[in-house]
């Protein structure tokens, strides 16, 4: 068992210590001046053509989601005809 805690707990400082050693380069200024300038855009779409493709698929889906529910509802509302 000691053995065993000892593999972990070697693996887990490798692992630290390895990933500590990456060094990013800090984009969060840019990206805060890029979402807090004020032309007009809205928020949600700041981020470029994956934002607007993401907002038109969502809107698609959701219209498309609601109109299938009231074709639903007017399907389950009409009764059966009896032969």
């Amino acid at each position: 068992f000691y053995l065993l805690f000892q593999g972990l707990r070697h693996i887990s400082q490798r692992t630290i210590s390895t990933a500590s050693r990456r060094q990013f380069e800090n984009r969060v200024p840019e990206k805060q001046k890029l979402f807090q300038e004020d032309n007009g855009i809205p928020v949600h779409l700041k981020g470029g053509i994956m934002d607007a493709l993401l907002y038109k698929v969502t809107m698609g889906l959701t219209v498309f989601g609601t109109a299938y529910v009231v074709y639903e509802l007017l399907v389950a509302s009409m009764p059966k005809k009896q032969k």
